[in-house]
């Protein structure tokens, strides 16, 4: 028997970058909340551990997240049998929106479902990236420390558009041109960020990656003042980029916005959704 998870994307309502740590990481002050678009998995017990992607060319090894973590999470289970994955891949791809992070821990929970066992799952997430972690929660957070240190937050449901202008922006060059730059900024104004969501105002956050990716990637500007010509507020780039995102009021505006975005730029990824 096959079942299918949902693998939620994540947008970050903000991003700001402390520091530059001895271990090469980098201390992270982030407001991470799952969306309700996202890639799924169809897992079923087998005789041994395969994977397929279905919608991009990825490995399909130990390349592969997905792949690494369903190995991490039977050899820790100490299930002799394998399991048959096929990720169903939606999201683009390097986009700042955690989908091999969020495909990772959704494998982790499923396994955790179909082979129950006294692992350590927070563990085991980390182990594969900073972000999977978070995946595992299902819910907002701040996260703090390279993205480990999680505080739940109950965030105002929000509409919103996403938009990826086609490019792929790996989050090592983003951190290094960050490093470069000396573009470190302060803590996150948390209250006043979660208080303008409430009100649909605009939302004082930042992205302290977002400078030295759109200086090199001249699309991701261009994606931006996209969101804003089409009457959408706050737009800013998530993660590392190159997706970026702005607020509507409402699920029906985000979609109005999605339509237009579409016929002015046929081939850009734009989706309309909301958050969790």
């Amino acid at each position: 028997m096959t079942d299918r998870y949902f693998a939620p994307a994540k947008i970050n309502l903000g991003l700001s970058v402390l520091g530059a740590r001895a271990d090469g990481y980098h201390d992270l002050h982030s407001i991470m909340v799952p969306l309700s678009v996202g890639d799924a998995l169809s897992l079923a017990p087998a005789g041994s551990l395969s994977l397929r992607v279905e919608g991009a060319e990825l490995p399909t090894d130990e390349r592969n997240l997905v792949y690494r973590a369903a190995r991490a999470y039977l050899a820790a289970a100490g299930v002799g049998a394998g399991l048959e994955v096929v990720l169903h891949k939606n999201l683009p791809l390097a986009s700042g929106l955690g989908g091999g992070s969020s495909d990772a821990a959704t494998t982790l929970l499923a396994l955790a479902e179909l082979y129950p066992a006294d692992v350590d799952l927070p563990a085991l997430a980390l182990h594969l990236g900073a972000d999977v972690p978070f995946f595992l929660l299902r819910s907002a957070a701040l996260a703090q420390g390279v993205g480990e240190r999680l505080t739940p937050l109950k965030v105002p449901e929000t509409s919103l558009v996403l938009v990826n202008p086609g490019v792929e922006v790996s989050a090592r060059d983003a951190y290094t041109w960050l490093d470069e730059a000396g573009g470190f900024t302060e803590p996150l104004e948390v209250g006043a960020i979660l208080a303008a969501l409430e009100q649909r105002a605009d939302v004082p956050y930042l992205n302290a990656l977002q400078p030295e990716v759109v200086a090199r990637h001249p699309a991701i500007i261009r994606a931006l003042h996209a969101l804003s010509d089409v009457g959408l507020r706050s737009p800013l780039m998530s993660g590392s980029g190159s997706t970026c995102f702005a607020l509507a009021q409402t699920d029906v505006e985000a979609q109005a916005a999605v339509e237009r975005l579409s016929e002015t730029h046929p081939g850009w990824w734009v989706a309309a959704c909301h958050t969790l």
